[in-house]
């Protein structure tokens, strides 16, 4: 089931076309990675989620009925340009962001208390939100995000200026959130993180999507039956079943990329190598969704 069904979205700012007939959908109780270049549309989209700005033309659905108002408390949203108030105490601001989505002081109270303990900040709550590092402010903001449980959580570039300790310690948290029910969408350039998290992707660039579908699939449709190879010997392929794509020698040991013809398959090129060299590694290469992002990029620009 979809917890978020995008309909022939549109939107135009003056003489700027930000986003051109986008459809998909997130699956419920997943991580969806939104990708795109700067400029590719996918903070209009996100704010055309979260109700700050409306499309042109096109509906969105949420849990099956058309995106309404009341859908808000139901949602937590991290922009990327982080917006907590300066002046204000940790503990202060928690309280009154929680209590805007719906939460009692006491619940407030409650689940501030747990997200205290979960990421050891118990020693900030009375300091001000400017005499934070950018990596505190950073935690402050996810738990604002997130406190009130929201069924549909919208992260933009979550990660930002956060250190590798506490981006694993964001991701752990993002994965949990998943596992108890929430559904996740997050936009980043760090495709890393697409790879760890992510179930299913949609690429948009210049307005339009380019690309969407769970990623393992999306990554088996961009595989081109080459292997990578390593092994001792002397490596000749004289088969027109198989092409060497790349090929090193060093010291009596080589290392190669070759690539299936003809519709042959991986046994049928082991059995080939066996009998000339000894393997000691062999693993099909499969793009990444950096590669694939890179390639549909490119070709979508006509670079």
């Amino acid at each position: 089931m979809s917890i978020l069904k995008i309909a022939g979205v549109s939107k135009q700012y003056a003489d700027h076309v930000a986003l051109q007939d986008i459809n998909f959908e997130v699956p419920e109780k997943s991580i969806f990675g939104l990708l795109g270049p700067n400029g590719a549309g996918k903070t209009s989209l996100i704010r055309i989620i979260t109700q700050i700005t409306g499309a042109d033309t096109g509906e969105i659905y949420f849990k099956g009925e058309p995106l309404k108002p009341d859908h808000i408390k139901n949602m937590g949203y991290l922009p990327e340009e982080r917006g907590l108030y300066k002046k204000m105490k940790v503990g202060e601001q928690l309280m009154y962001l929680a209590q805007l989505k719906g939460l009692t002081r006491q619940e407030a109270g409650q689940k501030i208390k747990t997200w205290i303990a979960k990421f050891d900040i118990g020693s900030w709550m009375n300091k001000n939100i400017e005499d934070l590092s950018k990596g505190m402010q950073q935690k402050v903001q996810f738990m604002a995000t997130v406190l009130h449980e929201p069924e549909l959580i919208i992260l933009d570039e979550p990660f930002s200026g956060f250190d590798p300790i506490n981006a694993n310690l964001i991701k752990d948290e993002i994965l949990e959130l998943r596992d108890k029910g929430s559904t996740i969408i997050f936009s980043t350039h760090r495709m890393e993180s697409v790879e760890e998290l992510c179930d299913n992707i949609a690429l948009i660039n210049r307005s339009r999507k380019v690309l969407d579908g769970s990623v393992k699939a999306i990554k088996d449709i961009y595989k081109t039956s080459t292997y990578l190879v390593e092994g001792a010997g002397k490596l000749m392929v004289l088969s027109p079943d198989f092409k060497v794509l790349e090929q090193t020698e060093s010291n009596g040991f080589f290392r190669a990329s070759i690539q299936l013809q003809n519709e042959t398959k991986p046994n049928d090129l082991l059995r080939y190598l066996i009998a000339s060299v000894e393997i000691h590694y062999f693993q099909e290469k499969v793009p990444s969704i950096n590669d694939i992002f890179i390639q549909k990029v490119q070709e979508n620009t006509g670079i």
